[in-house]
């Protein structure tokens, strides 16, 4: 209201005429978005005038539609303002285009291929663009999709660069780096329960868009629904999200205890979302901050509900096949022995046991095709979802042996069982050795390469330099930092844990020095921020795969509905918590 703008509405639905006033378009030059806005002027005037902001360069063909239908009369500002990305977090970025998935890796399509890498390329190179950034590139080396990325951006880069010499300079930026990574780097970290709040949550519930919706009942019975916006203003969610989920159920009721005892109001060692509700009604003046409480009170219930019915009996068995090793830190030798026993459980859901023969596979290295015959049939897999399976292979993970296959390169993983907590939350995504590798200047460039002439040169001093941040809320988007970034793109979806990653290592993680190389005179942190195509979970990562298969598919995404459908419950699992449950 303060800008004088009146109404936000969707483009794609069907909105009344306003001839009395202006609009402002904010949209993608793509052919949907074009087509609505030169139809809202087709056969009558939708509004005054229209002032046009592209997030990205118009193309031609787009350019030379505008110019000859009736819009061009009422076109009142045009700017392309090069912001083809979307801030998810603070230090995650988004391309938002669900379908790119299909389009990379199904082979049956090379030019919808190529042209999807153009389109990530773009969008790569605005957000270089608006962080000020001309980054050195490297690539996963044996990545025909991460290699052709890298070629395409370096080239849209430079075009960026030709337009504004000063892109990439001030202090640490010559150090800063954009790693592209393919899914077939990591196809673990989609596959495991994690068990910390977002990625739990996001795995288990049914949580659309980031919005969490439930019930509650209160004394009279009547019923109320309630919505949860998961995001970064959200102060607990903001606070907790990376935390394991048996830390969340201790503190944020204990939490909750010290703000109800600082308000003067006397509450149970064990209150309940019940206790919360009544509390509500007793301080209505304090109402917000304790919806806040009972909101996030109950998605860690409902998380606790679903981890002690469907996980508690998956993470063992996930944890070793994973991490190659057990809970004792020694080798897994016959693993079989593990899984058939899931397998042969009626009561798992097919998902979990297709995430749990993947991760068997990828821990043989590949098996043959007689034992993923009976792997399919103990678990009772119908044969039109084998393809969920099979489609592995076409991220270039190997499902059945090949005697000819070389094995890629890959990095030295990092010993981390000093630091382990919970035995059940072992595994660590490899994105984070290859984090910590380029930070120190050790990642080995045989797995991910430089682009000729791209290598970063040794920075000379510590000058604090101004660093464009999207999620400042205050209007200064300027803000005094030390120390270069690191930018990650992973081709083919960006997982919970990776996110959680990302912040760790920028919040923790103190650069070695590395003779020479890497940022020796660094006396802060760096900064790394990871994207991709979209989040993805364990479900819709399996339905990915599903739909590089033309056959009749089984829906991930429904055995997740059917198996969280009764995760509204109202019971209080802070009663009596087994923190022990989660090893």
């Amino acid at each position: 209201m303060q800008e004088r703008i009146t109404l936000i509405e969707d483009l794609t639905k069907t909105r009344q005429p306003m001839t009395n006033m202006e609009a402002i378009y904010f949209i993608t030059p793509c052919d949907e978005s074009i087509t609505k806005l030169i139809n809202d002027f087709k056969t009558r005037n939708t509004y005054t005038g229209v002032h046009l902001y592209f997030t990205d360069t118009v193309p031609d063909y787009h350019m030379d539609e505008l110019k000859s239908s009736r819009v061009i009369k009422f076109i009142r500002t045009f700017k392309e303002i090069n912001i083809a990305f979307l801030p998810y977090e603070s230090q995650v970025y988004m391309l938002d285009n669900e379908k790119s998935f299909k389009r990379i890796y199904n082979s049956s399509d090379p030019a919808a291929r190529v042209e999807t890498l153009e389109r990530y390329a773009e969008q790569l190179a605005t957000l270089c663009s608006l962080l000020g950034e001309y980054p050195s590139i490297r690539h996963q080396s044996w990545s025909e999709n991460a290699v052709e990325l890298a070629n395409i951006l370096q080239a849209k880069l430079n075009g960026f660069k030709a337009d504004n010499p000063k892109m990439g300079e001030g202090a640490f930026k010559d150090q800063t780096q954009l790693i592209i990574i393919d899914r077939s780097f990591d196809p673990v970290s989609p596959l495991v329960h994690e068990l910390t709040y977002q990625a739990m949550a996001q795995d288990l519930l049914d949580i659309d868009n980031d919005v969490m919706r439930y019930e509650t009942t209160n004394d009279r019975g009547q019923t109320t629904q309630k919505e949860v916006i998961l995001d970064e203003n959200d102060a607990l969610w903001n606070e907790f999200r990376h935390n394991h989920i048996a830390d969340c159920m201790r503190t944020i009721p204990e939490r909750f205890k010290n703000f109800a005892k600082e308000k003067r109001h006397k509450t149970e060692d064990n209150a309940s979302i019940k206790d919360l509700s009544k509390m509500m009604q007793a301080m209505p003046q304090y109402q917000k901050e304790i919806q806040a409480y009972l909101n996030h009170m109950h998605i860690v219930e409902a998380c606790q509900k679903q981890y002690s019915k469907n996980v508690e009996k998956l993470c063992k068995v996930e944890q070793d096949l994973a991490t190659g090793e057990t809970s004792e830190r020694e080798r897994l030798k016959e693993p079989m022995k593990n899984i058939i026993p899931i397998l042969l459980d009626s009561n798992v859901d097919p998902l979990d046991k297709i995430r749990i023969i993947l991760l068997y596979i990828y821990n043989k290295g590949g098996i043959t095709e007689e034992n993923l015959s009976k792997l399919v049939s103990h678990a009772q897999i119908m044969e039109k979802d084998v393809c969920i399976i099979r489609n592995m292979a076409k991220l270039n993970v190997p499902i059945t042996m090949d005697a000819g296959r070389k094995k890629p390169p890959t990095i030295n993983r990092k010993d981390r069982s000093a630091s382990v907590k919970y035995q059940l939350s072992r595994f660590v995504p490899s994105i984070k050795d290859v984090m910590e590798y380029a930070i120190d200047g050790k990642l080995d460039d045989r797995v991910f390469q430089f682009l000729a002439g791209t290598r970063p040169m040794v920075s000379t001093g510590g000058v604090r330099s101004a660093r464009y941040h999207w999620h400042k809320k205050d209007g200064d988007k300027l803000e005094a930092k030390s120390g270069p970034r690191i930018i990650f793109f992973v081709i083919g979806g960006l997982t919970c844990s990776e996110i959680r990653s990302a912040y760790e290592v920028s919040r923790d993680y103190v650069p070695q020095r590395s003779g020479g190389r890497g940022n020796n005179q660094a006396r802060e942190k760096w900064e790394v921020l990871v994207g991709s195509h979209r989040m993805i979970t364990p479900s819709s990562f399996l339905h990915d795969l599903s739909t590089l298969d033309d056959a009749q598919k089984y829906d991930p995404f429904m055995a997740t509905i059917n198996r969280n459908s009764n995760q509204n419950s109202n019971a209080n699992a802070y009663s009596n918590p087994a923190f022990s449950k989660y090893g």
